[in-house]
Parts: C-alpha cells; structure tokens; sequence
C-alpha cells in the first residue's frame, strides 16, 4: 500500500511540473485516479495517501464500490465510461460527474432519474474519427451542447476526449496526442466550455501543456489491472 502512495506522490510532481511549464497552477488539475478492476484496499490506500476523486468505466462496478465506501467523506466518484439505458441509474445516484456523454437519450434518462444538485457532465468528442471509440464528431457538439444546457439535472461543464493510443509495436508517443488535446482545447473555447477532461496514464503531462483541467490515471497509480 506504500507503493500507491508513492505511486500518487510521483504522478503529482509530474503534474505540477507540466503546470509549471504551461504557466498554470497544479490547483487548476483535477487528479481523478481511475479505480476500473481494482480492489476496495488499493481505494482506501490512495484516499489515506490524500486522494478524493476516484474514476470508474463500469456502472455496476460503480455501484457497488459507492455503497461499500460510502461511509468515507469527501469521496467524490467519476463515471468515465460510456453508459447503456439500463445502468444510467447506478451513475445518477452517487456519481459526482459522467465524462463519456455523446448521446441525447442517455442525457434525458441521467436528467429524469438525478435527484439533488446537477450532475457535471463532459461531451465526449471523437476527435480522430476512430471507429473503435464512442464520442461525437467535433461538429455535433453544438447541437447536443444546445440540448443537454436544456436539462435541469445536468449541469454541462466541459469537453472528454481519448485520442489514438496504438499498442506496440506501433511507434507512438506521447506527443503525437499534443494535437488532439490542442483542437479539444479550441472546441471547448467555441462553444464556452471551459472544462477539458483529457489526459491519461501514458500522456496526461502533454494533455495538462495543452489545457486540462481533469487527467484520469490509473495504472501509474494502481499498477495493471487485474484480468476482466
């Protein structure tokens, strides 16, 4: 449990290095530490090393961590993931911001079935057209944003992208998101969206030179997954 806290310790220095050399405040950086697959301990090890904010993929998964942790104060859960129908309830009920909507239905059932303060929520956008990710094109996001500013129980305050990240033997690196996370940035601009979710384990320092205020790391803090 000493090595989550290292773990945490490092991604944080990481951060604000990149804050540093973009001119901006690590407090402008949201840490969300995406606990997807990974055991209540390593949870309770990264809030006793100082973390609040906990991202989670799987509304199931999401539910069933928020009632066995529910006793912890200031504990603030992320559903990063995209949703069906049937599980926008489990989200509704304890999440504190949903980072993955590209879709007007799931919008509306979040909005009828959240109760208290609004949900924050992030338009997902897929901004190099891959087939393989959900999200929105760059130029649906007006009018969805139109919409969803139209709900109650959503509170829309940013923009979530998840650029190509090839698996070796693909030559890639970091910097090849840098452009993804520059016209993310931009998009957000146009439309008044000052919030940009993007950035994770393997290029959350580039993302924060290019204006992120949330990064969703996990296997820097956590280590790999367990199987699925």
């Amino acid at each position: 449990m000493d090595e989550i806290a290292n773990n945490l310790a490092t991604v944080r220095t990481k951060i604000a290095a990149a804050c540093l050399r973009a001119h901006r405040r690590p407090d402008e950086v949201t840490l969300v530490a995406v606990s997807k697959l990974q055991p209540r301990a390593y949870i309770e090890a990264a809030y006793a090393a100082g973390q609040r904010d906990f991202g989670e993929n799987y509304a199931q998964e999401l539910r069933d961590k928020s009632s066995e942790l529910a006793h912890v104060p200031e504990l603030r859960w992320h559903a990063i993931g995209p949703l069906q129908t049937n599980k926008v309830k489990y989200v509704a009920k304890v999440a504190t911001s949903f980072h993955a909507l590209f879709s007007l239905e799931i919008a509306e059932e979040l909005n009828k079935r959240r109760e208290g303060h609004p949900i924050d929520v992030f338009i997902e956008v897929n901004m190099a057209a891959e087939d393989s990710k959900s999200g929105i094109a760059p130029a649906q996001v007006a009018a969805l944003a139109e919409k969803v500013r139209k709900l109650p129980g959503l509170r829309l305050v940013g923009l979530m992208c998840m650029p190509p990240q090839p698996e070796p033997p693909t030559a890639w690196t970091p910097e090849d998101n840098r452009p993804h996370f520059a016209a993310l940035r931009e998009l957000g601009k146009l439309h008044g969206l000052t919030q940009l979710s993007m950035g994770s384990t393997s290029d959350y320092e580039v993302a924060i030179e290019e204006g992120a205020t949330v990064v969703r790391v996990g296997r820097s803090i956590f280590g790999s997954r367990p199987p699925h």
